[in-house]
């Protein structure tokens, strides 16, 4: 009995010690793509992909994700002339399967599980101050199956946990919107200032110039419950909108310039890049308690992927000016900076590829 004991003890000391990790993360000043490996102490970058097409031009990568089979991953070339793109890359090779073009400024995005789609949006941050859209890709053909019409600015681009429902929110709006993934239109709108809701017809047909004060730039869906967590840029706070109600739930003060929020998969934290402190705040989301503030390992936190097993956060850090942008890696079990590593200058998107035991 004592010797299977140890010889268990033995088993989960070496799973732990052999796990690894591996992440995508997008360096928008260098066009380049970092691959990166994980072994639970240190970082290492096993492979850094020029993503620009056009040498004498930064492109600007700034949204990525990896779909649900692990095959590929996709980049968004947001400085296009004037419409950027999206490329699909094979994880095998890291080498380029196709892309399409897209909207102004394509940014973050997502792909459903249910439907099989892209969901992106067209941040437009260099056009003029009206409504974008959110544009629908089939990935297998890389073709742009619609654009879909919501906010100004519109950021943060995620699916619910069964894909059924796109939630992004709009910087200078200052809404939170719902899209039908199966319908491919909007299901509805939140004004996140004055808590008021409109059904998307009425409020094209309304729209005033709006600037919000809010400035909402991130939101993620809770992982179980019926609830999303939106980064609340200018009014220094998260937001907890109530999906069922169609409400804000609560608000949480944060420092100053919350960016990216994620939740962990066991719906135990969430986390939150204050970009103006250069801080990740994490909290207990049972009790909308902060457990701990951390100094990140340079200027400018940017995006946050949390491990399927809720034990690390990854954080991009894009540094100041000519500076390496860098990824910070954060223990949820200790709550402390784990390891770092220098990448390509203003690290941003980032993306959890895969756990190997």
């Amino acid at each position: 009995m004592i010797f299977k004991s140890f010889i268990c003890s033995l088993f989960f000391v070496f799973s732990a010690v052999s796990q690894e990790y591996y992440i995508y993360v997008a360096s928008e000043s260098d066009d380049t793509v970092s691959l990166i490996k994980f072994d639970g102490k240190n970082l290492v970058e096993i492979d850094r992909i020029n993503v620009g097409f056009i040498y004498t031009e930064i492109e600007g990568p700034h949204g990525i994700t990896v779909d649900p089979n692990g095959k590929f991953w996709y980049v968004t070339l947001s400085h296009g002339n004037p419409f950027g793109k999206l490329v699909k890359y094979s994880t095998e090779n890291n080498e380029v399967i196709g892309s399409t073009e897209l909207g102004l400024f394509p940014a973050s995005m997502q792909i459903s599980s249910i439907t099989g789609m892209i969901y992106c949006v067209n941040f437009n941050l260099h056009g003029s101050m009206k409504p974008s859209s959110v544009s629908v890709v089939d990935p297998e053909t890389m073709t742009e199956i619609t654009k879909i019409k919501t906010g100004v600015m519109p950021h943060g681009s995620r699916l619910s946990k069964d894909g059924l429902y796109q939630y992004s929110v709009t910087m200078m709006s200052g809404e939170l919107f719902e899209i039908d993934a199966l319908k491919l239109n909007v299901n509805r709108v939140l004004n996140l200032g004055t808590h008021h809701s409109s059904m998307q017809e009425d409020r094209l047909n309304k729209m005033p110039m709006m600037h919000s004060k809010v400035t909402p730039t991130w939101v993620v869906p809770h992982p179980t419950e019926d609830y999303v967590y939106i980064a609340a840029n200018g009014s220094n706070e998260i937001i907890e909108v109530d999906l069922k109600s169609w409400e804000v739930s609560n608000r949480i003060k944060t420092g100053d310039g919350p960016y990216n929020v994620e939740v962990s998969p066991n719906g135990n934290y969430i986390l939150a890049t204050i970009k103006k402190e250069g801080t990740t705040s994490i909290w207990d989301l049972k009790n909308k308690k902060r457990i701990k503030e951390i100094k990140n390992s340079t200027d400018i936190p940017h995006g946050i992927a949390i491990t399927p097993d809720s034990k690390y956060a990854f954080v991009s850090v894009e540094g100041i000016g000519g500076e390496p942008g860098k990824v910070d890696v954060i223990s949820l079990t200790n709550f402390d900076l784990v390891s770092s590593i220098e990448i390509g200058k203003q690290a941003g998107g980032i993306a959890f590829w895969k756990r190997i035991n």
